[in-house]
């Protein structure tokens, strides 16, 4: 038991305290982060310098890599041997270090994550760029400390020509913080160095025109400039990578594949396709046929092989989405600066690397001048006893010992004692004519050195010169081409630059459903022709929408309480001829119980081009096209609508078109467009039309005065009539209309209106789920102001619910789909989607 004089009573919370920021530190500044001068963590620094000590340098035989993992172990890094095997398997690993420093002979493990062979088995010595880490630190340029047992001396830092910590990056979790800095091209991080020098003032966009983001080892793609930015301007910031691939067609089967040829920095090759078969297994991505790794040793090659029909682009977005293709990497750029962990950003880094190799400079200068006016001393000695050489002969043969001798030359010629001594010491050979003139002209040389060295030492202009100058050697000598790809921004990079741009078919069901399917799969028939089945839906619905669009073409879905969504042709679903597709409910962020009311493919968006939007309400309003450019994931405001009022319709104009409106109680309006001024994308709009109490807006056309169409009208039990446009007089916007058709108890209240020729089809749809199909032929052309004729029979309490015009032909029609989806319904004109 501890003696009452021997115990120390302390607090605990205090002990801990201290206790846990002792190893905090311990942590922070002796393992997990590195210097910012030379970018090496402690276990780095240790491995390099006994690999140096070791003689183990580019230009001589392999060692074993225990026989290095044991220098360290036990001279300067007490620690488990598996922890500084992985630092030596790591720095020799290509894929891990953009510049390896370590160069390995043997099974150094691979980006599929295989594990490096034992230490018995490897061997391994210094690249020749780790020997530029190491230069000059032999010449007093850095300071030494003790090792654990203090029987030897190890570097506190490293000499390092080029800025490693850039370079080579670095990675660790400390206590509390952690680092992980990407890795740069050496070339363009030297240029940056220089810029530096050269111009101390220089702008933050100048020093990122020359450093313009991290270059992985895997190569691939950085989106966006934005991350890199943020981190070089604040020492945070996350960067998006995506891998490299291309779209290859088989020639003889005619299928198509997607090949990978580079992967985000640190993403494990094998577990990626494990991901990507697992997604395939549980189908979450279909259209997948085969996944296999072609890689070898002349490169990555993972060869994805797709069915038949599926679009390469769609699985290609998919991959990016679900899995490991496209990465983030989240730049910390902490750093050891004098003892302390601080965030840096790129300025400081490149700043307190200078500062470092000012010091080195000056240090190695130093050492150089002492060096050299050391010898010169010497030689002075030996150019006086040249000068005097029989005295000197005579004094050393007429000595006893060589200390007498000493002694005696220097009382003659006030020789120093190390001058006195290399006089002694100097060979016989050296007295001929041809060596005292090698020695004068060393003599020469030395002082000339010392001059020089004096001029450096004397102004720091002269050093960053000598600085810049080993750098461009360096620059030159280890630098390569760039092998990640930045890309500008984003949205400068979508699949868009990877889809051949083409016509589609796209196809729309009443029920909601969207496909679309390459103009080729519809043929053209010769008159009399069955036609083919663009769609087979189910028995209560039908196609109803159908046209021709660019795979690069927007789709504008609005929906019934004013908001727009956007899609692309090609992120619709590719289906069979005969397939349903898919409910475009799924492919928009669209919320609980809101409809889609209107589909408007948009070739380009483009100035003098509109959206007029109508609702139950009688309100409309005119956007200018451009308004409607810039998509969110979760939709944007079409129009503001009041609670108690709904979007009926949407339609695309060119601005001098005439809009006519219907309401429930058979009144309708025809007006130009020009009464309705532009409005910004989130106006309520205007009154369209002046309705009575209870009445509202039914449907909406928009028709040119070239337009010889017919408008249908169609009521709730099941009559109808066509009437002629040119009964539909022009008025004023906000006018109370004139009548359609007459409502009365017979007829009901009208339930639609559509705009058609002698050639269309209807489907009428009832709230029993009845269907009846029927051509604009068969309605009687009648004037505007009568009751219309039956056009469906309908049960005792059954009402007409939807009318919809038919986009595809009858099966006996002659024609075939290709014919119906005109290439003009590609601007969206006519070809609205209603629910």
């Amino acid at each position: 038991m501890l003696s009452e004089q021997n115990r120390v009573t302390v607090n605990i919370e205090d002990e801990m305290r201290k206790s846990y920021m002792d190893y905090a530190m311990s942590v922070i500044i002796g393992r997990a982060l590195p210097d910012v001068r030379d970018g090496l963590k402690p276990v780095h620094r240790r491995v390099l310098f006994a690999m140096h000590e070791l003689g183990n340098d580019y230009n001589k035989p392999y060692k074993k890599s225990a026989r290095v993992v044991g220098d360290v172990i036990g001279k300067y890094h007490p620690h488990g041997d598996s922890a500084v095997y992985d630092t030596i398997v790591r720095m020799a690993q290509d894929f891990s270090m953009r510049y390896p420093l370590i160069d390995g002979q043997g099974n150094f493990g691979s980006i599929d994550g295989d594990s490096a062979a034992a230490m018995r088995y490897t061997e391994v010595r210094m690249n020749r760029l780790a020997h530029e880490l190491l230069a000059d630190i032999d010449k007093e340029t850095v300071d030494f400390g003790p090792n654990y047992d203090d029987s030897l001396q190890e570097p506190l830092v490293l000499p390092c020509r080029f800025p490693n910590l850039l370079v080579n990056g670095s990675e660790g979790i400390a206590v509390g913080m952690a680092t992980k800095i990407p890795p740069h091209n050496l070339g363009e991080v030297i240029d940056g160095l220089i810029a530096v020098i050269d111009d101390p003032k220089i702008s933050f966009d100048e020093l990122v025109a020359k450093i313009p983001g991290p270059d992985f080892p895997t190569g691939g793609f950085i989106l966006g400039r934005d991350g890199i930015r943020e981190a070089y301007r604040t020492g945070r910031g996350i960067v998006q990578m995506r891998a490299r691939a291309m779209v290859e067609k088989d020639r003889r089967t005619g299928r198509e594949s997607i090949v990978i040829t580079e992967i985000p920095f640190q993403v494990n090759k094998a577990r990626l396709i494990e991901k990507i078969a697992d997604l395939v297994k549980e189908k979450k991505i279909e259209g997948i046929n085969d996944l296999r790794d072609e890689s070898d040793r002349d490169g990555m090659r993972i060869v994805i092989e797709l069915k038949k029909d599926t679009i390469p682009q769609v699985i290609l977005n998919q991959l990016y989405k679900m899995t490991a293709m496209q990465s983030s990497f989240g730049i910390i750029m902490l750093a050891i600066v004098n003892g302390q962990p601080r965030v840096l950003t790129l300025r400081e880094v490149l700043d307190k690397f200078i500062e470092h190799r000012k010091e080195i400079v000056t240090r190695r200068c130093i050492f150089e001048l002492k060096k050299a006016e050391a010898r010169a001393h010497i030689l002075e000695g030996l150019k006086v006893a040249l000068d005097n050489l029989d005295e000197v002969i005579t004094i050393i043969k007429g000595s006893a010992s060589p200390a007498e001798a000493k002694e005696k030359l220097m009382a003659r010629f006030k020789f120093s004692e190390k001058q006195a001594q290399a006089i002694l010491d100097m060979r016989l050979h050296r007295l001929t004519g041809l060596e005292r003139d090698k020695i004068m002209a060393e003599y020469r040389d030395v002082l000339a050195l010392i001059q020089r060295l004096k001029e450096i030492l004397a102004s720091e202009v002269e050093i960053l010169k000598i600085i810049k100058q080993e750098l461009e050697e360096i620059r030159d000598r280890y630098g390569d081409d760039r092998r990640t790809e930045i890309v500008e921004k984003s949205g400068e990079f979508s699949l868009e630059d990877l889809i051949v741009e083409e016509d589609m078919v796209v196809t729309v069901s009443h029920g909601g459903y969207i496909k679309r399917n390459a103009v080729s799969l519809y043929r053209a028939q010769r008159r009399g022709g069955k036609g083919k089945t663009g769609m087979r839906p189910k028995d209560e619905d039908f196609v109803e929408n159908i046209f021709i669009a660019s795979t690069h073409s927007y789709i504008l879905v609005f929906t019934d309480r004013g908001k727009v969504y956007w899609l692309k042709v090609h992120e619709i679903p590719q289906g069979g001829r005969a397939s349903r597709g898919k409910a475009i409910v799924n492919l928009i962020r669209c919320e609980p119980g809101e409809k889609v009311k209107t589909i408007l493919p948009v070739k380009a968006f483009e100035e003098g081009r509109y959206i007029i939007t109508a609702t139950a309400n009688g309100i409309i309003k005119k956007t200018d096209l451009m308004a409607y450019s810039h998509p969110r994931a979760g939709g944007i405001i079409a129009l503001t609508i009041d609670e108690d009022d709904s979007l009926i319709a949407a339609r695309l104009t060119d601005g001098g078109m005439d809009i006519i409106l219907a309401s429930r109680q058979g009144k309708s309006i025809r007006f130009p467009e020009s009464d309705v001024r532009p409005m910004g994308r989130t106006a309520r709009g205007v009154r369209g039309m002046n309705l009575e109490k209870g009445d509202q807006v039914i449907g909406m056309e928009t028709v040119t005065d070239a337009t010889s169409s017919d408008l249908v009208t169609v009521t709730v039990n099941g009559y109808g009539k066509r009437t002629a446009l040119a009964e539909y007089r022009l008025q004023s916007r906000g006018g109370k209309g004139i009548i359609t058709i007459k409502t009365s108890e017979r007829n009901g209240e009208v339930i639609d209106i559509k705009l058609v020729d002698a050639e269309s089809d209807l489907m009428l749809i009832t709230d029993r789920g009845k269907l009846l199909r029927t051509r604009v032929s068969d309605f009687r052309q009648i004037g505007r102001n009568t009751q219309g004729v039956r056009v469906m029979v309908l049960e005792e309490g059954e009402r007409i619910v939807a009318v919809a015009r038919l986009a595809e032909k009858d099966e006996e029609d002659e024609g075939t789909v290709a014919a119906e989806a005109a290439p003009e319904a590609a601007e969206g004109g006519e070809e609205a989607t209603e629910e």
